[in-house]
């Protein structure tokens, strides 16, 4: 009994409130809320936050949710073994992934990850924020940067090269800045979701990395926007690669410094840390890791 409430207690985890798991077992609200009230009594202990808009997981909640998840997946995998339908992809993923790789290639590759597993659906969440996937119930995260979280499992997908550049147009009217130093003479666009800070730029010398702190008319905290700031001509930008790779191709912009811009960042498929990966969430990373070595030239010169 207690193994079948942890398993439930896995979905709502997963879905995110009562009368989704409800519907997808057959039951009643009521049932659901009263199977994980008696989860929490046998246990002692509260594991959700309840208000009439939202369940949010304490910490003993979050602590638990590992292992439940573990019991759920072990389940599944069980009947798959028995049923000898191990190629046949069930369920459903919630994942979130940044803005930038969400609109040039995970959507599309997503998508067909679907159309190839027909009985799999899933949700994807477009949000630049770091997502902790076991507090928000999310099943598989792609982020760009440093994991410093050591409960959370990170498979590297690929590195990520930012890149200074501005348009003809701008150059033309106020030169090329010759050294990054120069920049400090330049109207610079910060992308305020840098970590390092959106006023600080790093490049590298022959024996050292160093910053470089801009100033400029603009800055904003959405990368297509920082984009479309650099097409009209009037500062430069730092940015990953991948969002301008195409203008640079085109000629719209022209990249700075070549080799002096320092800031390298891998892309990670995260996920929570379990004994045995879900192998519905193993093959979508495979699936999505193919997707970016294809469109490797957007991310890296290498």
């Amino acid at each position: 009994m207690m193994a079948d409430d942890l398993i439930l207690f896995s979905q709502v985890v997963e879905l995110g409130s009562f009368s989704k798991v409800a519907e997808q077992n057959g039951l009643t609200n009521s049932v659901v809320s009263k199977r994980i009230s008696r989860l929490e009594k046998h246990l002692n202990t509260q594991l959700l936050h309840r208000t009439t808009r939202k369940l949010s997981l304490t910490e003993a909640g979050r602590k638990l949710a590992v292992g439940a998840n573990t019991i759920k997946q072990a389940t599944i995998d069980a009947v798959a073994d028995v049923t000898n339908d191990n190629d046949k992809l069930t369920g459903h993923i919630k994942m979130s992934v940044p803005t930038i790789s969400g609109d040039l290639l995970l959507a599309t590759a997503v998508t067909e990850f679907c159309s190839h597993h027909p009985h799999l659906s899933v949700d994807m969440s477009l949000d630049n924020r770091f997502v902790d996937p076991v507090e928000e119930g999310v099943d598989l995260v792609i982020r760009t940067g440093h994991l410093e979280d050591s409960s959370l499992i990170a498979r590297h997908i690929i590195d990520s090269q930012w890149v200074v550049c501005a348009s003809p147009r701008y150059l033309e009217q106020h030169g090329s800045p010759k050294t990054p130093v120069d920049l400090a003479n330049h109207n610079c666009f910060s992308y305020v979701r840098q970590v390092a800070g959106g006023n600080n730029w790093q490049f590298r010398s022959v024996f050292e990395t160093y910053t470089v702190q801009i100033s400029g008319s603009f800055s904003t905290d959405n990368a297509a926007a920082l984009r479309k700031a650099a097409l009209s001509g009037f500062g430069i930008v730092y940015v990953p690669k991948c969002l301008v790779h195409l203008d640079v191709v085109n000629g719209c912009l022209i990249t700075l410094f070549g080799t002096q811009v320092a800031k390298n960042l891998g892309v990670y498929a995260i996920h929570p840390f379990v004994k045995k990966t879900p192998r519905k969430v193993s093959l979508l990373i495979d699936h999505i890791k193919s997707a970016y070595l294809q469109k490797a030239q957007f991310f890296s010169d290498n």
